[in-house]
């Protein structure tokens, strides 16, 4: 009996007691348990509370799927979701113990065509899940545990998050190029170096051409495919996702505004520093920015997608 039938049915049994024996057995003997849950899988998921920020554990059929854990929010047929899943909508980063191992996770919510097809392939290992969803009109949700650490032994495979990081910290290195370039701009107009302020000028503005370009390239690619992918399967990053894009266009405005501040930059009248701080201001608004998308997106997207191969 789930809790939330408990509720409604208006019981005395306490699913609290209840879940706390069950997980204390799984712990004492490796997960393997007696009784009515004798020769099942299971699993304690460990959440964090959606409305309380508070660690919650709950006893889970578990099953694996393509080598990723796999569990069921159905409730045992419950019209409400249950507690535990509402969390991971919050929160996706979760404690997974399956009694031989227990690993960090983040917890995808496949969406349309891909959660039917996984919750066929959970019917077909558990055709009682099939039985939960037929007494319930509520689509039952199937969740991914998609491990955020290799298993013990395993060398870490390089994942789509790494990637992004590396863009980013190319495009940080093409920014400090660009900011040293107006340092040799300031110095060059002192006859501190062999190359004439108009040469030197010249270079910054190549540079800033192909940084800009490289960059719409980058945040073109995360708004199409990158960005929707994640939102889909992680509810909770939806809002933060929803933000980068945003910056986005500001971003673009940053960029616009780099490349008229460098291309009208005129040897001997412009003031070169001037140009220097102004850049400086604009590189740290872009620096920002990777930030803060590096601390949305790197851990989700490292769980579920590896460096494309030509990286």
């Amino acid at each position: 009996m789930s809790k939330e039938q408990a509720e409604n049915n208006g019981s005395g049994f306490d699913v609290d007691d209840f879940q706390r024996r069950i997980i204390a057995e799984f712990r004492a003997n490796n997960g393997r348990m007696t009784g009515m849950f004798e020769g099942w899988s299971l699993t304690v998921l460990t959440t964090t509370g959606a409305r309380t920020g508070l660690p919650r554990e709950t006893p889970l059929g578990y099953l694996v799927l393509d080598g990723k854990g796999v569990v069921v929010a159905s409730a045992n047929g419950s019209d409400r979701h249950p507690g535990w899943y509402h969390n991971v909508r919050r929160n996706p980063i979760v404690t997974v113990e399956t009694g031989e191992e227990t690993y960090r996770a983040i917890a995808a919510v496949p969406q349309g065509a891909e959660r039917d097809r996984l919750f066929e392939r959970v019917v077909a290992e558990a055709p009682g899940y099939g039985d939960h969803q037929a007494r319930t009109t509520r689509e039952i949700p199937v969740v991914v545990l998609h491990r955020i650490e290799p298993r013990p032994g395993e060398e870490r495979v390089k994942g789509m998050g790494d990637w992004i990081v590396e863009v980013h910290d190319w495009l940080r290195g093409e920014l400090r190029t660009l900011r040293e370039q107006a340092d040799r701009v300031i110095d060059g107009t002192a006859e501190t170096v062999e190359a004439t302020p108009q040469d030197l000028a010249q270079q910054m503005r190549t540079h800033c051409l192909g940084f800009c370009g490289a960059l719409r390239r980058h945040h073109t690619g995360e708004d199409m495919a990158v960005f929707p992918s994640l939102a889909a399967q992680f509810p909770a990053l939806a809002p933060a996702l929803a933000q980068l894009s945003e910056q986005h266009e500001v971003v673009a405005r940053l960029q616009d505004s780099i490349q008229a501040l460098v291309e009208g930059f005129v040897p001997g009248q412009s003031d070169p520093v001037r140009l220097r701080a102004e850049l400086e201001e604009l590189a740290g608004r872009l620096e920002s920015h990777f930030d803060f998308e590096e601390q949305t997106v790197v851990t989700a997207l490292n769980a579920t997608a590896e460096a494309p191969p030509f990286a």
